[in-house]
């Protein structure tokens, strides 16, 4: 039998793990989540989760997928091979039935028929797995009823609070009836109901909106415990939305109260309404009735931020007296910043545990990550947020995440050193607005370290890479030193001991080197000094220190004689001095140091240097002069804080070996040009074209370097790097917007559209 998930008496906080498997549907077609991430076909995932040290998963057996045309056409393979290896693993399923979903095409949230439906599907399913105890029929019934039947965002795309009422009221009565259902096989079946753990704050003319809001948020736990009854601070509100007195009163005669109560709690879950809505981005503005106001993530608007999770346990805890779980802990986000927010649930979830709450757990969401949640699913544009295991590559590639993980379910002290940082939530940079000064203020989470962190040394301090960096590591707030040649000489053994001994770093990234290509044909001894002998001595150091170093190569290691990217296995055959500095680099760097990383890459470009490619052409063609450009050597650009930005978290995931890092786009420089100069619109009219052998370099370059990889393709397409790119050269004042992205779970400008 396997364990119960959840065990007062084993005395410590559980984790548990969460698979992303919403099957929400958008019109006719259905988004689903686990086929995106590849667990659909992948068996050895359960492996994988079980490294991790769960006690408990909440998985999917979903209606949707499983009986699309009734139980009579069910396949139950899938299950039944899924089930079976999480029981072998001793990992306990929390069976998820319906995830944000609708059902079978032939019902919805709205249908009379859909609890009857579902209760038939989940009665089939405690038949076939007797020995599954914990189950969540419908995930998030508040939160899926708000996007599917009030903001029209998922399926049946009901925007009106009468159809908000019905979904919520179908789906909860498919709880009470499915679990009746299921206790008829399994009297000891336990339910955990899971939604969105939200609270709303406001100005003074916006209170009444917010304290409906916050009344709101309570009201599918409170139909599933029989609490919604004449005297229920929204009986008027349901009633006058088209629910009789007769149904309500239904939920009072057939109670099923929670054995836990799932709440899922995100950066976006508490919100702050504001009359002066013109103080807001657009995206934030909407209306509460007829009343302008915008609608916007407390993190991203008040002075100080609230306290967290913490107060909004003890609120959940105060009005039922029931076990509670974090049963969805995450945040899209750098990688540095998902293990902030997990250390910080998880060590608010201990504390609520001091002050006599019964909580078993913390569940990290999304275990192989997701894709498109921010546009709440309704958008199939491959935006994709990792987990503990990332899912880009053949096979997923465990994160820092799954490091931290292990360490929480061994009890042990947790590691990394990006975790004395402050995460973006609790950071000045986190305004979208003017800051809003309010009373109730929140102080620092106690587990933010006073003392300096071990910080991450950059060789490069003049170059483009070392200061592209620098900057995108002060806006993460990782902990870093960039470093001049005067303060450290890479090839020099006793400087570069000098300052490790100086700074303890836990990283190093080399980010200098002899860049001149041509140059290096007739300045050979200069060029291995800064390109071998360095990165040879930095590793070997590195090496000795237990230091991670990163250190860059070139797309110049390769002879240009195939037609079709190079991968990171692909032979190298330099023709140049600077390309053979590179691959004896490479070869050295990992002979000296296993752990260390080479990130290969080709032609920068970037909003933060006046020298690349692009921005030449661009001023070139802008004050109409001509431009030439090569037509006949083929290159994938790389946009640099693309490429500082994945780096970075590889560097926190301490990967290792040989990486390829572009943009994934094999083009000319010619057509480079051309494609900059139209997304700028700029008139490519004076660009002129011309073969390599018209420019007569030094240096022999191959006809064809373009990048690929066998390992991921961490960054986005070179389309969407060059719009943003212009977009922060005709708003440089802007923040990169890769730099503090924030999960989407409310929709900014819709919330407010119910009345109140």
């Amino acid at each position: 039998m396997t364990q119960a998930p959840f065990d007062p008496s084993a005395g410590r906080l559980q984790l548990w793990g969460g698979l992303e498997c919403t099957v929400n549907r958008i019109e006719s077609d259905y988004f689903n989540q686990i086929e995106r991430n590849g667990h659909l076909h992948r068996d050895d995932d359960i492996a994988r989760f079980a490294s991790l040290g769960i006690a408990a998963i909440r998985y999917p057996v979903l209606w949707e997928s499983t009986a699309p045309d009734g139980l009579a056409k069910a396949n139950w393979s899938w299950p039944d091979r899924r089930l079976e290896a999480l029981r072998a693993a001793g990992i306990a399923p929390i069976a998820g039935l319906v995830h944000h979903g609708s059902g079978p095409r032939h019902t919805s949230l709205i249908d009379d028929h859909f609890a009857s439906g579902l209760a038939e599907f989940a009665g089939a399913v405690a038949r076939r797995y007797p020995w599954v105890s914990d189950y969540t029929p419908v995930n998030e019934p508040l939160t899926t009823a708000r996007f599917s039947a009030l903001y029209g965002l998922w399926y049946p795309h009901g925007r009106s609070n009468t159809l908000f009422i019905r979904a919520l009221l179908n789906q909860c009565k498919a709880i009470v009836l499915s679990m009746r259902a299921i206790r008829a096989v399994n009297p000891q079946a336990r339910l955990v109901q899971t939604d969105d753990l939200g609270k709303t704050y406001s100005t003074r003319p916006m209170r009444a909106t917010a304290a409906f809001y916050n009344e709101r948020r309570w009201l599918a736990w409170d139909l599933l415990c029989g609490r919604v009854g004449p005297g229920h601070a929204l009986w008027r509100y349901l009633t006058r939305h088209g629910a009789t007195p007769a149904e309500l009163s239904w939920f009072r005669a057939n109670p099923c109260p929670p054995d836990v109560i799932g709440v899922n709690y995100y950066v976006t879950s508490e919100r702050w309404l504001d009359h002066r809505a013109e103080r807001f981005p657009a995206h934030y503005r909407g209306h509460a009735g007829a009343r302008p106001c915008a609608d916007i993530e407390t993190a991203r608007a008040l002075a100080t931020p609230t306290a967290g999770i913490g107060p909004l346990l003890d609120e959940v805890w105060q009005r039922y007296g029931i076990a509670l779980a974090v049963t969805e802990a995450h945040i899209d986000a750098n990688r540095e910043d998902q293990l902030r927010w997990l250390r910080e649930i998880w060590n608010a979830s201990q504390r609520a545990r001091q002050r006599g709450i019964d909580l078993r757990a913390v569940t990290v969401w999304a275990l192989l990550g997701s894709y498109d949640w921010n546009s709440l699913v309704t958008q199939n544009k491959g935006y994709y947020e990792p987990g503990p295991f990332d899912v880009r590559g053949p096979q997923p590639r465990p994160t820092a995440l799954a490091g931290m993980m292990r360490e929480l379910a061994a009890d042990a002290p947790l590691s990394h050193p990006v975790l004395h940082g402050l995460g973006w939530w609790r950071r000045s940079g986190r305004f979208l607005c003017p800051p809003i000064a309010t009373r109730a203020g929140a102080a620092l989470p106690p587990e933010t370290s006073a003392a300096a962190p071990s910080p991450i040394l950059i060789t490069g301090a003049t170059g483009t890479l070392g200061r592209a960096f620098a900057r995108i590591c002060q806006r993460r707030n990782l902990a870093y030193r960039l470093l001049t040649r005067e303060e450290m000489d890479i090839a020099n053994p006793a400087s570069v001991e000098r300052v490790m001994q100086q700074y303890a770093p836990w990283a190093v990234i080399n980010a200098s080197g002899y860049v001149r290509v041509d140059d290096a044909e007739h300045d050979v001894e200069r060029c291995y000094r800064e390109n071998v002998q360095g990165p040879a001595t930095l590793a070997a150091i590195c090496a000795r220190h237990q230091v991670h170093l990163t250190t860059f190569s070139s797309d110049l290691v390769f002879d240009g004689m195939q037609a079709f990217p190079y991968m990171e296995d692909a032979e190298v055959g330099p023709l140049s001095i600077y390309g053979h500095s590179k691959a004896a680099a490479e070869q050295i760097v990992l002979a000296q140091h296993a752990g260390a990383l080479i990130v290969r890459t080709s032609s920068f470009f970037g909003p933060w240097d006046s020298a690349n490619f692009v921005t030449i052409v661009l001023d070139t063609l802008a004050r109409g002069a001509p431009f030439t450009a090569v037509s006949d050597i083929t290159v994938s650009p790389t946009y640099v804080p693309d490429l500082v930005h994945a780096c970075l978290d590889l560097i926190i995931d301490r990967e290792c070996g040989v990486w390829h890092l572009t943009n994934a786009t094999a083009l000319t420089w010619g057509e480079l040009a051309h494609a900059a100069a139209c997304q700028a619109g700029i008139d490519p009219g004076r660009l002129e074209l011309r073969l390599a052998a018209d420019f007569h370099y030094p240096a022999r370059r191959p006809y064809y370097s373009a990048l690929s990889s066998r390992r991921a393709i961490l960054l986005p397409p070179l389309d969407d790097a060059l719009g943003r790119y212009i977009a922060m050269r005709t708003e440089p004042e802007q923040l990169d917007e890769r730099l503090f992205v924030a999960e989407t779970r409310h929709v900014p400008g819709q919330a407010q559209r119910q009345a109140s």
